[in-house]
């Protein structure tokens, strides 16, 4: 439907533009004119402005798709000076005659010296060079604007490509994380365990399928983030305090990436708690001003080596998702502030 449309709008300007210049000398006439001199004046001009546009889309259909944009640059000249010298013989012949069929009702005083018939010849030779320029010029820009459309395409249909892939390499990672979780309560608190496992299965359904999308209402991921904070809870000891600030409406249906800031709650999880379980996490979640931010601050103990929850891609996954899915419209500051051994990372949306 969209190239028939295009087609058709771009068939109304040409016939619109060349009705223009046929009609145009139909007005340029002399007070003391007859009807014949009018005709006269209109089937001249009619003859030269037919062999502009047949040199025009010459050039526009056959001569620049074939042989400019096919790099064979001699041959395009070489039947342009061709098409241009038969186009000027016959309209030239074509104004001598209509000259002839029609004569002037106020001829010329005898003392009157025309311009050599040469001057016509080069007259018409130079306009035709105009036009060829000219259908040149806007073919050319055609075939620009497809190939950037194309790179366009291309771009957006390698980034829904990659979206995919980190999309499917986060639904392992966090089982991953999460089953190793699980599986460090087994060992002192099977009845944990198994409530862990229930919480869980709330969590697989968001991580599953609401994660295919690309956008998914907020107050559905606060949901599942809030979700997963409680299944870390069940694992943490109570020397562990971990503050939670989510003010967002429980109907807030704005549009947000899923499982884009779950890696930094994870993260802060993983990092925020020592050997001896005790740490303090404090997670942000704010929704004010046209901006969705989620600012988190926790101790910081480095991930020890015999660690092995998590190949460390988390991080990696949120910075190239943040710069597909919201590129020029977030900020990420993160780092470590050494006077008080914390942790900060805060993410910024804008709309």
């Amino acid at each position: 439907m969209g190239k028939k449309f295009t087609f058709n709008r771009i068939t109304l300007i040409h016939a619109l533009c060349w009705g223009l210049i046929i009609v145009f000398p139909l007005f340029m006439y002399r007070q003391n004119d007859t009807l014949t001199d009018v005709y006269r004046h209109f089937l001249r001009s009619l003859g030269a402005t037919l062999g502009y546009m047949a040199i025009f889309y010459l050039n526009y259909n056959v001569l620049v798709p074939k042989f400019l944009f096919e790099n064979k640059r001699k041959r395009f000249v070489l039947y342009n000076i061709l098409a241009i010298f038969v186009t000027v013989a016959i309209t030239t012949w074509w104004w001598h005659l209509m000259g002839d069929l029609f004569p002037n009702s106020n001829p010329r005083p005898a003392s009157y010296n025309s311009p050599p018939r040469w001057t016509r010849f080069v007259q018409m030779s130079l306009m035709l060079i105009l036009v060829v320029g000219l259908s040149t010029a806007i073919r050319m820009s055609q075939r620009w604007q497809k190939l950037q459309e194309a790179k366009k395409e291309a771009e957006r249909i390698r980034s829904d490509a990659e979206l995919k892939n980190l999309r499917n390499q986060l639904n392992p990672h966090f089982l991953l994380n999460t089953l190793n979780n699980i599986y460090a309560l087994i060992a002192f608190d099977p009845e944990k365990a198994q409530v862990a496992v229930g919480e869980l299965s709330k969590l697989l359904r968001h991580a599953l399928y609401d994660n295919q999308k690309h956008f998914v209402p907020l107050y559905k991921e606060v949901e599942f983030i809030e979700n997963y904070i409680d299944l870390m809870k069940i694992r943490v000891t109570n020397n562990v305090k971990i503050n939670t600030n989510i003010d967002i409406d429980e109907d807030d249906s704005t549009p947000i990436a899923p499982l884009i800031f779950i890696s930094l709650i994870e993260n802060a999880f993983k990092h925020g708690i020592s050997q001896a379980g005790e740490g303090e996490i404090d997670i942000t979640i704010t929704n004010k001003d046209d901006k969705i931010t989620c600012e988190i601050l926790n101790t910081n103990f480095p991930k020890r080596d015999n660690d092995k929850s998590g190949s460390g891609i988390g991080l990696e996954q949120v910075a190239r998702r943040l710069e597909l899915m919201y590129h020029d419209h977030y900020t990420w500051e993160k780092g470590l502030d050494s006077t008080t051994n914390k942790y900060f990372s805060k993410i910024t949306l804008t709309r």
